[in-house]
Order: structure tokens, then C-alpha cells, then sequence
């Protein structure tokens, strides 16, 4: 005898929808990209072990993927082999760092943001006018370490927030100039800003603002997702600056935001009472990573996926000659 027929239900017919709103642009920007393929080049042209000073780029992922090619992540210059090439991160080194590099005659590649270096070549020209620097950072992220170190000491002075700036020791008339670490919120950076010229109205401002389009760029993104959404994801490291500006820009709004390293990181008591969800990805987080979040979401929920694109970005930064062929 045949077995009863049974009507097997529909595997989401039993979810509710979950409307994802993809942020355009996200992700690796140009100095990223620039930067891993640094590394991969340096690891064909001269074999493994290629030495990285630092992360080349805040994310446990990429530096797993570049560590299995063969690449040596190390935190000083003393851990690096004298026959061996190495690789300065993306986010700058001090001049102290090169010069060593040099004294011991290394075979070194910088992997230097270029929109980083164009600050760095700034603060080398105000300092040269006289001007004592302003800088607008966080205290201890690499970046800042590396501009900092472009000047000698005490001719730079780092300040967080609108709060340090009524903190500044110096005169109305004090020869002055500012600057600033390029992955910062553009809505406190402005406020920082705007109190600078209040209290020093002849403080000297950059040529061009130094937060990098991709920064910009990916914080407009979240600004058109957030307010739609009940809840926004950002994939990024918790080390990662432009990452945490993306989450704060989110909350700024009124939006629930998280901080994700990975898919496993999501908790699906999250998604209660959520309809619609924003997802973005820092600039240093690869767009594996976002279709892994996704395909997670839709172990959850029925997931409706609906792109938001702010801007396109087409910026493509040279290599350096040492790696072109």
C-alpha cells in the first residue's frame, strides 16, 4: 500500500519577511584594495615570509586569508629578519619607522593609504610655515600614531572632541593649523571644526578636508538606510574607525545599530519585531562577509534584499613601482 500523501510545508511560508537594505557604497575602498594586493604582489615577487608591520588592514579576515599565503604579521621592526622584505601598513608609520627600515638596510614596501600620505605631506608643509598643528583623532589608533610621528615633538597637538578645544593652552593670536585622521565622523569632525574657528579665528584649515571619500561616503550610505530601517547591521572589526563611525552615525538617527565581525555574530533574538534591516560593511571588511550576513538572515527570515546607493565610487590608487611589473 502507498503511503498517505502529506503536504509538505512551504520552508518560508513559515518566516516573516525581512526587507534588507543593502548600503552602496560599503566595503573595501581603494586604499584597502590597494593595500591587500600590495601584500599578495610582495608575496609572488619575493616568496614567503612576507613581514606586515601592523595589520595592513583592521580585519581579522583578511589578515587570516594574507597570513595563509604566507604573509608574517609583527608589531615592530626589531621582529623582522634583516634578509627579509616587509610591509608597512595602510593606515602609516612615524618617519622613525622608514628610517630604521633604511639604517638596516630592509627591503621594505609602504602600503600607505595614499588619501593618509597626502595628510602626512600637509602636516610636513604646515610645520614648515611655522604653524603649531591641531590634529583631530583618536588617541592610540595607528593613523594618528603614524601623522603624529611625521613632525617633530611637541609641534602637534591631539584633541578628541568639541571639549578639547576650550582645553587647547594656546593664545588667539598662536600661529596655528589644523588637521585631521582621515576615517573620523563627519558630523563631529565638523562640530570640532566649527569650535576651532570660533576660538582661533586665523587657525589655518587643510586644503581639502582629509576625511576620505570613502568615509564620507559609506557614512552618507548609512544616513539614507538608517532611518528606514528598525535595526542597522555594520560588519567590521572592533578596531576598525571607520566601522564604529558607521554604527554611531546609525544611532545618531535614532537606529538600533550593531557592530558584526561575522554571520555567527548575529543574534536572532535581534530580528524580533524587526521588518526592515539596514546593512553596511566598514571599509576594511570584504563583501564575502556581507553575502555570508545575508545568506544567514535568510536562515532565519524570508529575506527581501533592496540595494541603496548613496554614490559610485570609482577612485583606483597606483601601486607602488617596486610591484609593477
Amino acid at each position: 500500500m502507498n503511503a498517505p500523501f502529506r503536504t509538505q510545508p512551504h520552508r518560508d511560508a513559515a518566516r516573516p519577511a525581512l526587507t534588507v537594505l543593502i548600503a552602496a557604497p560599503r566595503g573595501f575602498c581603494a586604499g584597502v584594495d590597494r593595500a591587500i594586493e600590495i601584500v599578495e604582489r610582495a608575496l609572488a615577487k619575493y616568496g614567503a615570509p612576507v613581514y606586515v608591520r601592523h595589520e595592513i588592514v583592521h580585519n581579522r579576515h583578511v589578515v587570516e586569508a594574507l597570513k595563509a599565503q604566507g604573509a608574517i604579521f609583527v608589531e615592530e621592526l626589531d621582529e623582522v629578519p634583516d634578509d627579509a622584505p616587509v610591509v608597512f601598513s595602510a593606515h602609516g608609520v612615524p618617519k622613525a619607522v622608514p628610517a630604521e627600515a633604511e639604517r638596516r638596510k630592509l627591503l621594505y614596501v609602504d602600503a600607505t593609504c595614499p588619501l593618509v600620505s597626502k595628510v602626512h605631506r600637509q602636516a610636513e608643509r604646515q610645520i614648515e610655515k611655522g604653524q603649531h598643528i591641531v590634529f583631530i583623532g583618536h588617541a592610540g589608533h595607528p593613523e594618528v600614531i603614524g601623522t603624529m610621528g611625521q613632525v617633530p615633538d611637541g609641534m602637534m597637538t591631539l584633541i578628541e572632541n568639541v571639549e578639547d578645544v576650550a582645553r587647547l593652552p594656546f593664545g588667539a593670536d598662536e600661529n596655528l593649523s589644523f588637521l585631521s585622521q582621515t576615517t573620523l565622523s563627519v558630523d563631529d569632525t565638523r562640530e570640532i571644526v566649527a569650535a576651532l574657528h570660533a576660538r582661533y579665528p586665523r587657525i589655518v584649515a587643510p586644503k581639502a578636508e582629509d576625511i576620505c571619500y570613502a568615509t564620507s561616503n559609506r557614512q552618507a550610505a548609512v544616513k539614507r538606510i538608517a532611518p528606514a530601517s528598525d535595526l542597522v547591521l555594520v560588519i567590521g572589526a572592533p578596531n576598525s574607525s571607520n566601522s564604529i563611525r558607521l554604527v554611531e552615525v546609525a544611532q545618531r538617527l535614532g537606529t538600533t545599530a550593531r557592530l558584526i565581525q561575522h554571520a555567527d555574530d548575529i543574534d536572532p533574538a535581534w530580528l524580533d519585531g524587526v521588518g526592515t534591516l539596514g546593512l553596511t560593511a566598514g571599509a576594511s571588511a570584504p563583501e564575502s562577509l556581507v553575502r555570508q550576513v545575508i545568506a544567514r538572515l535568510g536562515e532565519l527570515r524570508e529575506v527581501l534584499e533592496e540595494p541603496v546607493v548613496a554614490t559610485e565610487e570609482k577612485m583606483v590608487f597606483k601601486l607602488p613601482r617596486q610591484l609593477v611589473d
